[in-house]
């Protein structure tokens, strides 16, 4: 009960990140797609479904698909639980995804050693907590060490590696989404 179903997809949110990404107002996307300014609003906030026509106007307006929009959807539950016994884990290292599906929020819970060597930079924002254990985290050049409970919030664009330095360690990594476009060009 409350775990996650298939539910209907909510377009709304992948319409409005699209036309952000785009950086067009709903006006533009009326006067494009002849959609009305308030049926887009509706559109975008889940309030209305678009039928298959008028989704494919709102998909050309955003120099887009149906396809792409509907790929890019939000289920429509509000609730997701995803249970540690039924979730299967990667090989070694262990590494195990918090969060279903194509959301802005993203978290993976890591546990062992990774690639040490392998460095990562993302897009947007992340932050990494050690719920058991130890990491070394080297950021930007400089290391810090972190034991359980400690967390480290790195801004997007950061390079950064990590490595566990207590057998058994639990890494949870939280991070804004890639396909998100949640970070302005940062002055380096």
């Amino acid at each position: 009960m409350g775990d996650h179903k298939e539910q209907p997809l909510r377009v709304g949110a992948a319409v409005r990140r699209r036309r952000r990404a785009l950086g067009l107002t709903l006006a533009v996307v009326a006067d494009r797609s002849g959609l009305s300014v308030p049926f887009l609003s509706q559109i975008e906030n889940d309030r209305a479904r678009p039928s298959t026509s008028s989704l494919e106007k709102v998909a050309d307006a955003l120099r887009t698909t149906a396809v792409e929009l509907l790929a890019a959807a939000d289920p429509a539950c509000s609730v997701d639980v995803v249970r540690a016994e039924a979730t299967e884990l990667e090989p070694e290292p262990r590494m195990r995804s918090l969060v279903r599906g194509h959301h802005q929020l993203h978290a993976s819970e890591f546990t062992g050693d990774h690639d040490t060597g392998r460095e990562f930079q993302h897009r947007n924002d992340e932050l990494m907590y050690v719920a058991d254990g130890a990491v070394e985290i080297e950021a930007e050049g400089r290391a810090y060490r972190l034991v359980r409970g400690d967390t480290m919030y790195l801004t997007g664009g950061v390079r950064h590696r990590w490595r566990a330095t207590v057998p058994d360690t639990r890494l949870i990594v939280v991070a804004v989404a890639e396909h998100i476009e949640a970070v302005q060009d940062r002055a380096r």
